[in-house]
């Protein structure tokens, strides 16, 4: 039985890695549609963000089998509470790099980003795609060296974002529309979101390799103003969707 429950818990981490390793290449595959406006590769991004879901639905059915049936404890349940957790956050990383995939879909055939803003963008899509494969990596072969990297990262992120507003408001009266400077903001909040996820699994297999999770700087991006914030883009995003 406990063999049963050890391969189980090693299916649910392989699956995590896949996971980890679809969304990192949506987000690529959507840094690439946005940079070209490329309409087909963003609906191939769009399409494939329901593998990433059927995954996390899966892994989640798993896990409550496991804590059902085979009541673990100590390092056990904690294994299994952060797949669950951690499960949800990489879905999220492909929700992510689909929304960008939809606004290239959306603006099609005129051009998602605008071209004072490629620079940056450029930079942003680079570093995504960066903490996505440190994510692969560290699901992978678990280690708590790579937990500050992938936290350093999200920093550049973070810089990132901010750079989109500086940039916003440098630019003259008129020269481009508030629906750019709107698309500019909401792509950008999916890149730093996307980091901010990467982060949070992160610090999840830290928390399951030491026993201790200590909230800090860059694991609140979950509090409620964030969270909300977050929420609100995420609808919008939706409707714009549909």
């Amino acid at each position: 039985m406990r063999e049963a429950f050890r391969n189980e818990l090693e299916s649910i981490a392989d699956g995590l890695v896949e996971m980890a390793e679809k969304a990192t290449a949506a987000m690529e595959g959507s840094v690439q549609a946005l940079l070209e406006n490329n309409l087909e590769l963003a609906q191939q991004v769009i399409a494939a963000d329901d593998s990433i879901d059927g995954m996390q639905a899966s892994l989640d059915r798993r896990s409550a089998e496991v804590l059902a049936l085979q009541a673990p404890v100590a390092a056990d349940l904690r294994a299994v509470i952060a797949a669950l957790k951690m499960s949800v956050a990489i879905e999220r990383m492909g929700d992510l790099a689909r929304h960008i995939g939809s606004l290239v879909r959306i603006r099609h055939p005129e051009p998602a980003l605008p071209e004072q803003f490629r620079d940056v963008f450029t930079h942003m899509g680079t570093t995504a795609v960066r903490i996505g494969n440190a994510l692969v990596q560290l699901l992978s072969e678990p280690g708590t060296a790579a937990v500050p990297m992938i936290a350093a990262i999200d920093e550049e992120l973070d810089t990132l974002h901010l750079r989109v507003f500086t940039i916003i408001g440098e630019l003259s009266n008129g020269e481009i529309s508030p629906s750019q400077i709107a698309d500019v903001t909401l792509i950008s909040r999916y890149f730093e979101r996307f980091g901010d996820q990467a982060v949070n699994v992160a610090h999840r297999v830290e928390y399951l390799l030491t026993g201790s999770f200590e909230p800090t700087l860059s694991t609140l991006h979950d509090s409620e103003p964030a969270r909300r914030e977050a929420e609100i883009a995420d609808i919008r995003a939706e409707q714009n969707e549909n």
